[in-house]
């Protein structure tokens, strides 16, 4: 790849922060960039961990960089970035992604950007994706790059976009600028019951995630689950050649006629915290084929096959579980081994939503070192697994090839999950 002056310049301005930080000058600066900011909205559980700091390994950790500046596109009656700004004057809010990254100056001024383009009243289009702005907020974020010719870290929360060439143009654009890149779910990086990794060049026969929620949402996490410990195997990661979807009654007769293998299916649900009973009153009843058919009214698969033969399925059952379960059959390994991605969400199981504090964590790594602590290709996987298995729905649930997920990479050897 060549490599123009200006991209060796831009890519130079992403220095690791930590010796700097440890020479006792002056803390990093962070830039916010959201689309709403309310209560238990993505942006209210990261850009607050900055300003409050959070729980982590027994005390309260107050991350040693400062979020100064802060853009919110769609300011609601429950907005919350007001509120903020007056408590941490530090922080400023301003009108455009240009200005508080070059905090209201001509060049750009921090040392690292939080993208978070979730939430909010955006279109959807006729397949059903909502078209969060992550693409075009990172566009305008990048366009500052370039004519301050210096990069900083840029950590993009969930999938990279409702689209897949708009992620691929990130991703591409990331590596052509060379400036550090993280995105993803806090899935992979929240708690494991139990604390389980798959071993590193597991040999893999079959991977499976029985989740809850909707399509172009919560499937991105359920995905997320399966990949992060699926890339472990050996060899690594090797991309996707197909996918199919399954839906409502489609799916039950897949389901019944052994698409997927049954026996992880009931070695996930096992790991469940929030299975539904089969009788209301009997806590200890495992439901049956009919039970999941009256208990769960929309339920999705998306079945896939990784370049290597590995096959893979994400079920999103709401109604039988609430949480996201994950096991897998390995080869010399004679039962299941499985575990639950533990994702106390509030209001119901919790106050705090903990699992963004692994998240956040991860994010001051990168901006500190200037080192992604996970790779990105997970997280661009994932995003077009996600857009393939809406594509497969809309094209009514038949099998999609995906010769463009042709997406290599390996694992960091080194565990990120939550352990404590």
């Amino acid at each position: 790849m060549n490599i123009s002056r200006r991209q060796l310049l831009v890519g130079m301005g992403a220095v690791p922060l930590l010796a700097r930080a440890q020479k006792g000058q002056r803390r990093p600066r962070i830039a916010a960039v959201v689309t709403v900011y309310f209560k238990y909205s993505h942006a209210q559980h990261i850009v607050d961990r900055f300003l409050e700091g959070y729980g982590w390994n027994s005390t309260h950790h107050r991350p040693p960089m400062d979020l100064v500046s802060l853009y919110v596109n769609q300011v609601g009656g429950n907005d919350l970035s007001r509120d903020r700004a007056a408590r941490f004057p530090t922080m400023k809010i301003y009108p455009t992604i240009a200005e508080a990254l070059c905090c209201g100056g001509s060049k750009l001024a921090v040392d690292g950007v939080v993208l978070v383009g979730e939430h909010g009243k955006y279109p959807r289009n006729e397949k059903g994706q909502t078209r969060y702005p992550r693409y075009e907020f990172f566009q305008q974020i990048v366009e500052v790059f370039r004519s301050s010719n210096r990069a900083v870290p840029l950590f993009n929360d969930k999938h990279l976009s409702w689209n897949w060439d708009y992620a691929r143009e990130m991703y591409d654009t990331a590596r052509r600028m060379n400036f550090p890149f993280m995105a993803g779910s806090s899935l992979p990086l929240t708690w494991r019951t139990p604390s389980l990794e798959m071993p590193l060049g597991s040999r893999i026969r079959e991977a499976m995630c029985v989740g809850y929620g909707g399509v172009d949402s919560y499937d991105f996490h359920t995905l997320e689950t399966i990949q992060c410990m699926v890339e472990r195997r050996k060899g690594g990661e090797t991309g996707v050649k197909w996918l199919q979807a399954y839906r409502g009654e489609k799916f039950w007769q897949a389901y019944q006629e052994g698409i997927w293998p049954k026996d992880l299916v009931e070695a996930a649900l096992c790991r469940s915290h929030t299975l539904t009973p089969s009788r209301k009153g009997f806590n200890n009843d495992f439901p049956s084929f009919d039970d999941m058919r009256r208990l769960v009214k929309n339920p999705v698969a998306y079945r896939y096959e990784h370049a290597d033969g590995l096959m893979s399925t994400m079920l999103l059952m709401r109604g039988l579980v609430e949480d996201f379960n994950f096991a897998a059959s390995l080869e010399g390994r004679p039962e299941p081994f499985s575990t639950q991605m533990y994702l106390p969400m509030p209001p119901r199981r919790t106050s705090l939503a903990n699992f963004f504090s692994p998240l956040v964590n991860n994010m001051e790594a990168m901006f500190l070192t200037g080192k992604p602590t996970y790779p990105v290709e997970r997280t661009l996987l994932t995003t077009g697994l996600t857009a393939a298995g809406v594509e497969s729905l809309y094209r009514d649930q038949v099998r999609y090839d995906t010769p463009h997920l042709a997406v290599r990479y390996q694992p960091t050897e080194e565990s990120t999950f939550w352990r404590t």
